[in-house]
């Protein structure tokens, strides 16, 4: 079974995968050089940009679906519930981490960039878009990893768990934000797989099935909430 210790790297195939990889790899070094180890800010900036995607990818098959009366094979569904579900990692981190003036406007004017820039790309290519976004959440578990070793070694405080997290990961009452980061980072794994998956799947290749991560706690929650 694959765990998030053992889940593999996707190594690029084509110009596409290359530039999806790029493009990664520069938006990490913007945020290492703003942010270095203040997690808690990252977090509050990166998931308002890491709502985007899914919300882009949903409009964007809906309309395609429409347009040429075919079937979206559940891609939708998927898509609206990563939205979903990365908003609500920005509804628990902001709790938190109480961004400064500063920072919410460097949300806003990233928030409207990416998604203007996301969407162009996700029209000119989607399997390019999709593999990016599974570039994105593999240094989004990075970058997890990274603040729960923080934690551990008392160099971030550990704090209680804001209720809204506790309510939506279906977290216990002493929750703290070590029980957060950790369900958030299996929610950027399970992400990270089924985007390099859709990607792979538009490409004509064979979906890896050592992409597939541990199904996020969230989802058994929403069984339970049905």
């Amino acid at each position: 079974m694959t765990t998030l210790e053992t889940l593999p790297h996707y190594e690029p195939q084509d110009l596409s995968d290359c530039f999806a990889l790029a493009v990664t790899k520069a938006m990490r070094g913007l945020a290492d050089l703003f942010f270095a180890k203040r997690y808690g800010h990252r977090a509050v900036v990166l998931e308002t940009v890491a709502a985007v995607p899914g919300m882009v990818g949903a409009m964007a098959t809906h309309l395609q679906s429409l347009r040429l009366f075919v079937d979206d094979d559940g891609w939708i569904r998927t898509l609206l519930d990563e939205a979903e579900n990365e908003r609500m990692h920005l509804m628990a981190f902001i709790q938190i981490a109480r961004p400064t003036a500063l920072e919410r406007l460097l949300i806003l004017l990233a928030q409207w960039i990416f998604f203007v820039g996301f969407l162009g790309l996700y029209l000119v290519s989607r399997r390019t878009a999709h593999r990016l976004v599974g570039y994105f959440e593999e240094e989004a578990v990075i970058s997890y990893t990274s603040y729960l070793e923080e934690i551990d070694a008392g160099r971030a405080a550990n704090v209680e768990a804001p209720d809204i997290a506790k309510t939506y990961w279906n977290l216990p009452a002493n929750a703290t934000l070590r029980d957060v980061v950790r369900v958030v980072r299996d929610d950027e794994a399970h992400h990270r797989g089924v985007n390099h998956n859709f990607a792979s799947e538009l490409a004509d290749r064979p979906m890896d099935p050592r992409m597939q991560a541990p199904q996020p706690w969230h989802a058994d929650v929403k069984d339970r909430r049905a």
